[in-house]
């Protein structure tokens, strides 16, 4: 089958040894508080020359198979006229984009959230395609207390997931699907840990239940860690024995690759996490990276905006894709955090 074949040369791309995704998606509200931490207002303009500063970031294709992008991103062009998803292209960097439209409250479910925009999705794909988008993203998120998330919840972000990614492979592209479980809260490592599980099998049921073809997608979890205002924080190792645990218990090995977010975590945190969990054993999928702040924070501190920190911000972006590389095949040392 066509759709297949195109599925399958997307994900052979993607899925390359020590290789991982930017994640350059961010809404118009996120990047603007991104922004103001560093006195730049968020124009189109401004975005713009952010974005081109990330994509032409010299031998970022040689950590980074692929790029997640803002639907304003795939429209703009570099100061040549080249648009962006061919400047990705051109360096060995699969362009993809975000596809949801945000989450709203879930009715009937207090401090629960549902993703929207399923609405017009296979519409929308076919535009994103012409334009080179050849993957997509979707994000459903998950609060977590002692009562969240509620059962309901936990099957109306499924089967969310599930419905655009059997959309989305049916239009050729290939689906990472990302069901988030916040690190917002005080909540322990175990209450993170007994969530995750229900979210990820109530997320593989759907995905089967709606004829999704494992191999032609791609997971984007968040790590087993504890809420940020708990009171006990874990290890690094204990992070990576948990997460690989979980996956384990949860994630069929068809899988083409575990793609993890950095969910709030430090660019250093999120490095040492993705090392720990690529030495730990007995793992049937490539497990890396599709990181958003952990690999942008350190370029957005050194470009504020500047035209004239634009090269040192692209060493800055170099080095984080080089370090998170080396975590994605268990080889990171924090040693190395010191080095140029």
């Amino acid at each position: 089958m066509q759709t297949d074949s195109a599925l399958q040369s997307t994900i052979d791309a993607i899925v390359q040894d020590g290789k991982g995704l930017l994640a350059a998606d961010e809404s118009g509200p996120t990047i603007a508080k991104r922004f103001k931490s560093i006195d730049v207002e968020s124009t189109e303009e401004n975005r713009r020359a952010w974005r081109v500063l990330l994509l032409s970031t010299p031998g970022l294709g040689q950590y980074v198979s692929g790029v997640i992008l803002y639907e304003e991103t795939l429209g703009q062009c570099a100061d040549d006229g080249e648009p962006l998803p061919k400047l990705a292209a051109r360096q060995g960097i699969v362009p993809g984009i975000k596809v949801d439209l945000g989450k709203i409250p879930l009715a009937c479910a207090e401090g629960d959230e549902i993703t929207q925009g399923l609405d017009g999705l296979a519409g929308r794909l076919e535009k994103y395609k012409a334009q080179g988008a050849r993957f997509a993203k979707w994000r459903a998120v998950y609060n977590v207390s002692d009562t969240l998330p509620s059962r309901l919840a936990i099957e109306a972000n499924a089967d969310s997931l599930a419905r655009y990614a059997a959309i989305c492979q049916e239009a050729g592209v290939v689906p990472i699907v990302e069901p988030e479980v916040l690190m917002d809260g005080d909540h322990s490592i175990d209450r993170c840990a007994q969530v995750t599980e229900s979210v990820l099998h109530e997320v593989f049921h759907a995905l089967h239940r709606h004829g999704v073809t494992l191999e032609h997608m791609l997971l984007k979890p968040s790590m087993i860690v504890p809420g940020k205002a708990a009171a006990r924080q874990a290890s690094v190792s204990e992070v990576a024995a948990r997460t690989v645990t979980i996956l384990g218990r949860t994630v069929p090995p068809a899988v083409a690759g575990i793609y993890f977010l950095s969910g709030g975590q430090t660019p250093e945190e999120a490095s040492a996490h993705l090392d720990a969990i690529n030495r730990v054993g007995r793992r049937p999928w490539p497990l890396s990276f599709s990181y958003g702040r952990a690999l942008q924070e350190p370029p957005l501190n050194t470009w504020r905006g500047k035209a004239a920190n634009v090269a040192a911000a692209q060493q800055a972006l170099l080095k984080r894709a080089r370090l998170n590389s080396a975590a994605a095949r268990g080889r990171y040392d924090a040693k190395d955090e010191a080095a140029g």
